[in-house]
Parts: structure tokens; sequence; C-alpha cells
């Protein structure tokens, strides 16, 4: 088989050879791929509105030139239409009812696994979108990354915490030979307290970043002083060398903030946000700054209760087998397993949302959370050997 030129990958041609029935049913399954991923970018469009709608709908055209290219290779060779790969299938289901930052993350590793950089038979240029594709998405995921990273991170850790800590807690007391009961109720025990440990702990981190943020809000009364600045003096300047702007900047931007001021003839266009010595480079970016930090963190409130919640989620599982009255070998294994269970499914979510390998990502988590409650449970057997 003779390799295409780059003008020929271009052109979407390959006339050094015939087609062949392999040739067919591969570009037929491309089709099929193509059409399913352009379902998946309309479905998901049609659960947003404003720009994300408008970008997602441009995907959607995207594949659609992809789909005609293979349209036009197939000719009346085309067939009746494929359904597309399982994977974009269940995408696209998934689309259909939920959409959100976990549809955005699959599409996400779906665009990255392009086969058009080694087809021959894709043009360059399609190669080329479905790597943009990644990014273009991986946009869009990461704005629903950010505004829920503050509650997930709450939860994710709240929830491993729970698992792991009361898992090597129950069979660490287990082991020592302690009775049913006892161990039950150190389990409840543990519970509780690490449920509240870690939901106070979650709103004071939280509490504290935005008091931090906001100590560095410059005061409204200050906004209203601007108009009244000695122009020639300009200690506008000062400020914003003190919050990091070179001096010939600092002296430009502050001499356009006091231009705009006296153009308007009012302190009413005054605002916060010409103290800030970014505020106009994250104005030029579309970038909220302050704002997006605080969106980031989440709220107070918001991640003490996810991580209480989540902490108790997760730290009722190993309790499980002592709570329907199983006890010594039989109650480890099943608490073992079904916390098991639970980290690997923890550890799938959380690679899947930050764009890595969610099977990796659920190995590491079982790895560790079964390293840490096996330390416990072979000191536990070591303190109940010690005692008898």
């Amino acid at each position: 088989m003779t390799t295409p030129t780059p003008a020929e990958r271009s052109a979407g041609q390959h006339p050094a050879r015939p087609r062949t029935p392999a040739d067919i049913r591969r570009w037929r399954r491309y089709l099929a791929d193509e059409r399913a991923e352009a379902a998946v970018y309309r479905d998901l469009a049609g659960r947003r509105t404003g720009e994300e709608r408008d970008i997602l709908l441009a995907l959607a055209a995207a594949e659609g030139r992809h789909e005609q290219h293979w349209l036009d290779l197939l000719g009346d060779d085309v067939g009746r239409p494929l359904p597309g790969d399982l994977r974009t299938r269940l995408l696209g289901w998934l689309a259909r009812r939920f959409g959100g930052v976990f549809v955005l993350a699959l599409a996400q590793r779906a665009e990255a696994r392009s086969e058009y950089a080694e087809e021959a038979d894709a043009t360059a240029a399609m190669a080329a979108d479905e790597q943009i594709h990644e990014e273009v998405v991986r946009g869009l995921a990461t704005r629903g990354r950010n505004r829920l990273s503050g509650t997930f991170r709450a939860a994710v850790f709240g929830a491993n915490d729970g698992l792991v800590s009361n898992l090597a807690l129950v069979l660490g007391i287990g082991a020592s030979g302690a009775s049913q009961q006892t161990v039950l109720l150190t389990g409840l025990a543990g519970l509780l307290a690490g449920a509240l440990s870690m939901g106070a702990g979650e709103f004071i981190s939280i509490r504290s970043q935005r008091e931090l943020l906001e100590a560095s809000t410059p005061a409204p009364s200050a906004a209203r002083a601007l108009p009244h600045l000695d122009v020639d003096a300009n200690e506008l300047a000062l400020v914003y060398r003190a919050r990091g702007m070179a001096v010939d900047d600092a002296q430009a931007h502050a001499d356009t903030v006091l231009a705009r001021l006296a153009a308007a003839g009012t302190t009413s266009g005054a605002t916060e946000a010409d103290l800030h010595a970014s505020h106009a480079a994250e104005e030029a970016a579309g970038v909220a700054g302050e704002d997006d930090d605080l969106e980031t963190h989440g709220t107070a409130w918001g991640a003490a209760i996810s991580s209480f919640c989540f902490f108790a989620s997760g730290a009722v599982i190993p309790v499980v087998p002592y709570l329907f009255g199983l006890h010594g070998t039989t109650a480890v294994v099943v608490a073992s397993a079904l916390v098991g269970v639970a980290l690997l499914a923890t550890g799938a979510v959380t690679g899947l949302l930050s764009g890595t390998s969610p099977l990796s990502r659920a190995v590491r988590q079982l790895a560790i959370g079964f390293g840490a409650a096996a330390v416990t449970y072979v000191l536990g057997l070591a303190f109940g050997t010690t005692v008898s």
C-alpha cells in the first residue's frame, strides 16, 4: 500500500490504490461515528444557552463536514446507516438525559481517541480538527469543573476519608478481638466524629479563604474618592504599583482611569474595579478574576454540608456488615469488599472529571485505601495478641 502524499491527504484522495471491502467497512464506521458525535454535540447544545450553545453547535457542524467527507468517498457504497460505536452511543444517551460536566469530560476523552492522525484516507485538516475539538471540549468542561470544584472537592475528599478512615478503624478494632457490639459502636462513633470534623474543617477553610480574598478587595469609599484626586499628582498610580504593576504601566493605567472619570463628570462611574491593577488585563482577557476565585472555592456552607454528608456516606459502608450482625473474618471480608467497590467508583469519577484515565485513578484509590486499612488491621492483630 502506497503512502499518500500530504497534498493527497489534504484533498482527501488516495489514487494510488483502489478501494477494498475493508476500506468501505472502515469508512462506513467512521461515517457512523461522525454522525453519532454530531448528535451528541447537538443534544448538549439543546441543554445550554448563549455562548456554550453556539460553541457546541459549531462542533456539530464540524463533525458534519467530516461526515460529508466519508459520504463522498463511499459514493454508492454508503449502504444502510450503521450505529456509532458503543461508547459514542452511551455518550449520546447521557447527553440527552443529563448533560453537564460529566458528559463533557467523556466527550473530551472521546475526542482524544481520534484515529484520523493515522488514517490515510482522512485529510490532514480532519485530523487537526479532532485535536482542536479536544481542546474546545476541554475548555467547556473546565468551566463546569470550576463551577463545582469547591463542593466537589469537599465531597470526594469527604467520601474517601470516610471510607478509608472508618474501614481502618473498624478493622483495627475488630482484629484486636473486640466484640461485634464494640466494633459497631466504634464505627458509628468514628462516623459521627469524622463527619463533624470534616464539615467544620471545610467550613473554616472556605470561609477563611473568602475572608482573605475579601481583605484584598478595595474599599468602596476609596473608589468614591477617585474623581477628586489631583490629576497632576495622580496618586492612583501608587495603588497600582503597590499591587505589583510596573511604574510606567501604573502611570498609564491611572491616567486612563482618571481621564475617563473626568470626562464622565460624575462619581457614579468609579468602582472598586478601578483600583485593581490587574483589572484592565482581566477585562481584556474576559476573565472575571476575583469572582472566579470565589466561585472556584465554593460556598463555606455548601462545602461543609457536602463534606459532612459524603464523609458519613463513606464511613457508614465499613459499618454495614456489623449493622447486620456479622462478625469476625466474615465481617472483615464483606466490609473490605464494599469499601473496595466504593473506592473504585470514587477514583473513577475523580479521574473522569480531571480528564485522566478513570481506571488508573480507581486502582490508585483502591491501593491507597487498602494499604492504610491493612496497616491498622495488622496493628489490631498485634494488639489483640499482646492483650491475650
